[in-house]
């Protein structure tokens, strides 16, 4: 997958918003206020930073040599992803959990004013 596809799929979802809060590299897209996932789009070879249930963090960092904690970020919840190698399934999976991980963190008012949006 490629940096345009990663955005696209992201901004489908509902509440999604992206922002440079960083860098003028660094593409954060938020559900609400709260980040899920982080893209440096200068960086080569892509990389992508999801938050991930810490004991599937675990095993994804056991099985996967592209997934790793994520740099300046708690890496007991945050992975690193370098997307080459990494079949587009998982990549997907690793948004939607990320995603739905952040999103169950909002308050039950914002959760029922997004899905009611």
């Amino acid at each position: 997958m490629d940096a345009n596809e990663i955005l696209d799929y992201c901004l489908a979802k509902k509440a999604v918003t992206e922002s440079f809060p960083f860098d003028n590299e660094t593409l954060v897209l938020k559900v609400d206020t709260k980040m899920f996932l982080l893209m440096g789009l200068e960086k080569q070879p892509l990389s992508i930073n999801v938050k991930t249930d810490p004991e599937w963090s675990a095993e994804l960092r056991e099985q996967y040599p592209q997934i790793t904690g994520a740099y300046h970020m708690n890496k007991t919840h945050w992975n690193s992803v370098a997307v080459d190698g990494i079949k587009r399934d998982l990549i997907l999976k690793l948004i939607d959990h990320s995603y739905d991980l952040v999103f169950k963190s909002l308050t039950k008012k914002v959760q029922n004013t997004i899905n009611n949006s």
